[in-house]
């Protein structure tokens, strides 16, 4: 059975949304072809139809997980104060448990540098949020401020999701906020 170009086109977005989904929650190396079409009802065999690697998988979901970030970032920094809004934000509970969900920098891109494999996509993504942190930005030295504005959400994001206590994954985001907010201000 032959199924049209739009049927196609679905299923192949269809397989870059989950996997995104997947690879930031559970990492790229963790996440087999095989588990992961079965939860699509898709056969492992139909992925080749789709891709030719599972690295141009990862690289179509990270760029779908960055054009998601790329969405809720411009409603970010729309509001009036958007710094804070971004800082509030990347250090919420929601996103540190909801990595699925959120920023693909702390779990993806850092999983393919620790690979060897750095991403375009990467570069992409991270210049788009220090290109948004510079904007706000006030003085002097406004491109290396929004780098360490950036790292330290980064830092304090996959710290708080690595700590077996909750107590102190919470502490970690609320001072880093707290910090980065009072710097800025």
């Amino acid at each position: 059975m032959r199924y049209s170009q739009d049927h196609k086109a679905q299923t192949h977005q269809r397989i870059i949304k989950e996997a995104s989904a997947r690879f930031r929650r559970d990492g790229i190396g963790a996440t087999g072809l095989q588990p992961l079409m079965k939860a699509l009802g898709l056969t492992h065999g139909g992925f080749y139809s789709h891709f030719k690697s599972k690295d141009e998988l990862v690289e179509k979901a990270l760029q779908a997980a960055g054009d998601e970030a790329d969405v809720v970032c411009a409603e970010l920094f729309a509001q009036d104060r958007p710094l804070d809004a971004f800082i509030d934000a990347y250090l919420s509970q929601r996103h540190q448990t909801c990595p699925e969900e959120g920023c693909p920098l702390p779990t993806m891109s850092s999983e393919l540098g620790m690979r060897g494999q750095p991403s375009p996509t990467s570069d992409a993504v991270l210049n788009a949020r220090l290109r948004q942190i510079q904007n706000t930005l006030e003085g002097d030295d406004t491109e290396k401020r929004s780098i360490v504005i950036m790292s330290t959400l980064v830092g304090a994001l996959l710290l708080s999701r690595c700590v077996e206590n909750p107590e102190l994954a919470r502490q970690i985001l609320d001072v880093t906020r707290a910090s980065l907010k009072q710097s800025q201000g």
